[in-house]
């Protein structure tokens, strides 16, 4: 019979069993999550949309040396550029030693979230209420929309050719809007239909004022004296609201979460907290040996469709370009290519552990999330990632002391879930999802450990590296 010592020592050798990364790395680790944690809730708070997300890393892109990309320009190995794609999507590039003749290394992360959009004809009034019309974009739960501090962030572009960026309801000694819901003392029908239809989508309506117009004749005063405080405050009448990108998002600041403060809760992780480790590896960088192309896409929430989703044409034009300045053709750089679909994935929460399969989860605390294949119905509409670049992979994460696990949406026929990977497959790369776990995914407020996210910073700077 083996001894203790030798079936220990066989533990050691022959099992692959995922712990806390605190165990793994100790204290400095941990000191340098928290540090980095900071720099990302502030991005956290900066941009909770795309177009804010694309502004926030530009400019800092810029004050980090990158140049506007020019197509017929010639580019040396250490040189960095940037594409911008309708303020929406951002491309950075590095130029390897070897340029892009080897392919590239491409990491591809989104800065959608879900939230609510204004109709085009958003603004009326209801018994001296002044509302907003939404529709939903992306999967959300409609019921933890309701009875919640909203911000409105967008874009309207004025009759006379200006474009003005709006944030209204952020900023803490400012106002705010909500979404009322019905009180339980009048509820009991409501309560009584299944959670889908118990709010509904077209009665996401935006509460934005109650005062009529002073001095004011007729009807709707209400919505005109919110049609003069536009007009005051922003110089807008109600035909410019046809002609803008409002969004509706949480006025929650990111917050620390936990007496031991090692949890981040805040709106928008997904795919944020893949996107800010994305954008910090590709600053921190050393001079990559093959061309890294770091991508932030919009419409992964709603099918990637669209001139600024991944289905489109920005990527596939960008390394065309790029290879064009070194004499290569595009789709022989993108058969060589290696990328990185950084998106999160579900976490195990004990609260709901009926939906999960416990062996094949992803955990909070133990490291970045390798997913071979996601989708759903007998891996429909996946992309599944090959066992040779698996061990790529498996190889960089040993070489770089990468703290990993595996994960999957849930069990199967549960449910299911896509990222972009199986867009960027189909333009003839390796691809694999890698990303991070999530508590309440898709939900105004979202919880992710530090100790992961400064993981997933680690995990890409080696990949790119």
């Amino acid at each position: 019979m083996p001894g203790l010592r030798e079936i220990n020592g066989l533990r050691t050798k022959l099992c692959h069993e995922r712990k806390h990364i605190k165990l793994m790395a100790g204290k400095s680790e941990s000191k340098l999550a928290y540090e980095f944690a900071e720099g990302y809730k502030d991005f956290l708070n900066k941009a909770k949309t795309e177009r804010e997300a694309v502004a926030f890393i530009l400019d800092r892109a810029v004050q980090a040396g990158f140049k506007n990309f020019d197509c017929s320009g010639t580019y040396k190995a250490g040189e960095k550029v940037f594409c911008v794609n309708r303020n929406k999507n951002i491309v950075l590039a590095i130029i390897g030693k070897n340029g892009v003749k080897n392919g590239a290394r491409i990491v591809v992360s989104h800065i959608d979230s879900p939230r609510l959009d204004l109709k085009p004809h958003p603004l009326y009034e209801s018994n001296e209420l002044a509302m907003l019309k939404t529709n939903y974009y992306g999967g959300i739960k409609k019921y933890q929309w309701v009875a919640l501090p909203l911000a409105l962030h967008g874009t309207v572009a004025l009759q006379n050719g200006e474009v003005l960026d709006i944030t209204a309801g952020e900023f803490d000694d400012d106002f705010c809007f909500c979404i009322t819901d019905l009180l339980p003392h009048l509820a009991r029908e409501q309560m009584e239909k299944i959670m889908l239809k118990a709010i509904v989508g077209e009665d996401l309506n935006v509460l934005v004022g109650s005062v009529p117009l002073e001095k004011g004749k007729g009807s709707d005063l209400v919505k005109l004296g919110i049609l003069n405080i536009l007009n005051q405050k922003y110089g807008l009448v109600e035909e410019d609201l046809s002609f803008a990108e409002f969004e509706i998002v949480p006025s929650i600041k990111a917050r620390d979460v936990g007496f031991d403060k090692s949890l981040i809760g805040g709106y928008g992780h997904d795919d944020r907290c893949c996107a800010y480790p994305a954008f910090m590896a590709a600053m921190s960088a050393p001079m990559p040996d093959e061309t890294c192309v770091i991508m932030f896409v919009d419409k992964e929430e709603t099918g990637s469709d669209g001139n600024t989703g991944m289905k489109s044409s920005f990527l596939k034009h960008f390394i065309a370009d790029l290879s064009a300045c070194e004499g290569v053709k595009g789709r022989h750089v993108f058969q060589k290519s290696k990328c990185i679909s950084a998106d999160v994935d579900s976490a195990f929460d004990p609260t709901f552990s009926c939906q999960y399969e416990p062996l094949n989860s992803a955990y909070i605390n133990k490291g970045v999330v390798l997913t071979k294949y996601t989708g759903g119905g007998g891996k429909y509409s996946a992309s599944d990632a090959s066992v040779e670049f698996l061990g790529e992979i498996r190889k960089i994460f040993e070489k770089e002391k990468i703290i990993w696990q595996t994960g999957g949406m849930g069990k199967v026929d549960a449910g299911s879930g896509g990222t972009v990977a199986k867009y960027l497959a189909n333009l003839d790369m390796d691809v694999i999802d890698l990303g991070i776990p999530v508590l309440s995914m898709h939900a105004p407020f979202e919880v992710i450990s530090k100790l992961d996210i400064h993981e997933m910073f680690k995990a890409l700077k080696a990949f790119i590296k």
